[in-house]
């Protein structure tokens, strides 16, 4: 039985998906992330065998479905947050455990049931450099530490690296599906098409981005009557 756990960041304007806007405003960043994060959490409780884990920072909401244990995040940067995530699920439950995070709503039950055949880590990299799902067959805080602790997060290249510290302290590590996360409005629409029928995809349809502002006209200045200029 693998324990699924969630990471995520509360919605609230101003805080979550802060690059969706520009063109979308931060409410509807907020309401578009609230609506990927749903999707992600209905996914997980499909597929989960035991209870969930919903690492969070901040306070949950009306998007929480029942059936999540909640444990709030650390303090510390995310490569902390992700160790402190998998120690915290340890106290709850034995065995494997697969970490993802609050923006991939097309992720299917198939992903979030994996095989560790021959595996001690899976990771399942992001099409932006970064990682979508992070698993270790025997999550133990100390070693996990080691696996994550230091590793660059938020980069181009932060896949690749945790990827490569994984082989580097010796797990015997599988790839995942590589997925597109949503943290552009590019990303959003390319997501949306993937899961026509979530939360998210729906809610999408309906909101209007914002029309870009053109940039304002220069007029030419105009002598004043009685003047003359200079050729």
């Amino acid at each position: 039985m693998t324990t699924l756990i969630v990471i995520a960041k509360a919605p609230v304007p101003g805080r979550a998906k802060t690059r969706l806007s520009p063109p979308f405003s931060a409410a509807e960043s907020a309401a578009l992330a609230e609506a990927a994060l749903a999707d992600t959490l209905h996914n997980v409780l499909a597929a989960a065998s035991g209870r969930p884990i919903l690492a969070l920072d901040g306070t949950p909401g009306g998007w929480l479905p029942p059936g999540f244990a909640v444990i709030p995040q650390v303090q510390g940067g995310l490569d902390i947050r992700i160790a402190a995530a998998f120690a915290a699920a340890a106290q709850h439950a034995r065995g494997p455990a697969l970490l993802i995070g609050m923006d991939t709503p097309q992720v299917g039950r198939k992903l979030l049931r994996p095989c560790w055949q021959g595996a001690d880590a899976l990771i399942g990299l992001a099409s932006d450099g970064g990682f979508w799902a992070l698993g270790f067959r025997a999550p133990d805080p100390d070693l996990i530490l080691r696996a994550v602790g230091g590793v660059r997060m938020s980069r181009s290249d932060t896949g690749l690296a945790q990827l490569a510290r994984l082989r580097s302290i010796g797990m015997r590590t599988t790839l995942l599906p590589i997925l597109r996360d949503v943290d552009t409005a590019a990303d959003a629409y390319a997501v949306a098409r993937l899961c026509p029928r979530s939360r998210f995809a729906k809610l999408l349809r309906t909101t209007a981005p914002r029309p870009r502002r053109p940039p304002p006209r220069r007029v030419a200045s105009q002598p004043a009557p009685g003047t003359a200029t200079l050729r």
